[in-house]
């Protein structure tokens, strides 16, 4: 029988080796410097963000881990045509679902494709690797001087 950690594998794989959203965004309004120094994921995200505060255009540049690339990857594809304030319930419901118990389950009609990342949770050291996208976002987003961690 087919396994939702089955689908988590192929998904991180597929993400990984063909990453969506890759690359400089010209033009952009909004961008910012992630790193996660217990992987040594590195990554910048660039948004461009209209007048109606809805996410146009979303890409990423960088180099980390499978997890980490793969949920940047999926994040682009989920952020991209929503609000800023989508992004901050997509924020809180993928922050809860990465550090909730095993047990419980994403909530997919929030997360939709999102949700495969809950496979997340059975690797607590890689739980900063596929948070890192979602705070960089959220640095750029706040226009942030700093570097964007998950420490």
């Amino acid at each position: 029988m087919f396994s939702l950690g089955d689908l988590y594998k192929q998904v991180i794989i597929d993400h990984t080796k063909s990453p969506r959203n890759f690359g400089k965004l010209e033009p952009c309004n909004h961008d910012a410097e992630g790193y996660n120094p217990l992987c040594g994921d590195q990554l910048h995200v660039y948004l461009q963000i209209n007048d109606s505060d809805i996410i146009e255009g979303i890409t990423f540049e960088g180099q980390g881990c499978s997890i980490s690339t793969a949920s940047a990857s999926l994040m682009t594809e989920g952020l991209k045509g929503k609000s800023i304030a989508n992004f901050e319930i997509l924020f809180e419901a993928f922050h809860k679902m990465a550090t909730a118990d095993l047990s419980d389950q994403p909530n997919q009609d929030v997360l939709g494709k999102l949700a495969v990342l809950a496979g997340v949770k059975e690797f607590p050291s890689r739980i900063k690797c596929a948070t890192l996208c979602w705070h960089t976002v959220k640095s750029a987003i706040q226009d942030a001087d700093k570097t964007a961690r998950t420490e």
